[in-house]
């Protein structure tokens, strides 16, 4: 097992923060947005990192980490950036936002999963955008899954209520079968929709990890939702650079092997 971080991006929301280095590279508490996700993915027994720069590239220089660089940052988006490190894809691995804080036992979850293709899903989501003006939950990558925790609609979405739903936190793991699929599957709709208008992207080449999926549940590849609840925080904005510091310590990141083991048993 291995995890890919998708670290490419400007970050411009978190401007003026982000003039002079990647969002990854914001401290808190002494530490890196990065070192927290090295400790985590580590924590959780994974030793093989790799990390996908691009803006002020040179500002990410951690030993033991592979590095593969998408200069071409400003004109993709998440889901071509990942593809950078396609190297990486020949076997088992987990693929992660670089903006994101989480535990270790988020991790844990989701190698606990075993279907091919699997995303964390967080169901306990709403409280997190009370008062998140910057962010508002509209800009939520939500998720609408079946019985069986399999994907139905994901995306930039608001659900029906009665909706069996959650967040998409940003991370996603796919087995070795699971990875030939997922590579097969993006290199024949790069072929496809190669400048054109993809699922909710302007072209294919902007699209997000959230618009593959989609189109892959349309097709009916399943992908399944390891659910959590809390776990995680999102480093967006302004006001959740400063939210994050001032409660990193909270609930929302308080989640426990024993917390996971009783979300697992009611899903």
């Amino acid at each position: 097992m291995k995890t890919i971080i998708i670290a490419a991006g400007m970050g411009s929301r978190l401007n003026p923060l982000t003039n002079d280095k990647p969002k990854c590279m914001l401290e808190f508490k002494g530490k890196t947005l990065l070192e927290y996700q090295i400790d985590a993915i580590r924590g959780a027994g994974i030793d093989r990192i790799a990390l996908i720069k691009g803006y002020k590239k040179e500002m990410i220089n951690y030993p033991d980490l592979i590095y593969y660089t998408n200069d071409n940052y400003e004109n993709n988006n998440i889901l071509h950036s990942l593809f950078y490190a396609e190297k990486e894809m020949n076997d088992e691995f987990i693929a992660v936002y670089s903006d994101i804080l989480y535990n270790k036992y988020v991790v844990k979850r989701l190698l606990d999963n075993k279907e091919d293709i699997s995303i964390v899903v967080d169901i306990d989501w709403r409280g997190y955008y009370e008062g998140r003006t910057d962010h508002p939950i509209e800009e939520a990558e939500n998720v609408i899954f079946d019985a069986n925790n399999n994907v139905v609609k994901i995306g930039k979405i608001l659900p029906d209520k009665n909706a069996v739903h959650g967040e998409f936190i940003g991370m996603m793991k796919c087995s070795k079968k699971g990875a030939a699929i997922f590579m097969q599957y993006f290199n024949r709709l790069k072929k496809i929709y190669s400048g054109k208008p993809f699922q909710r992207a302007p072209v294919f080449k902007k699209a997000y990890l959230t618009d593959i999926f989609q189109d892959m549940a349309n097709n009916g590849v399943k992908i399944n939702c390891v659910i959590i609840e809390k776990g995680w925080v999102e480093i967006d904005t302004i006001q959740d650079f400063e939210r994050a510091r001032k409660e990193f310590f909270n609930n929302r990141l308080n989640t426990t092997v024993e917390n996971c083991k009783k979300v697992k048993n009611r899903f």
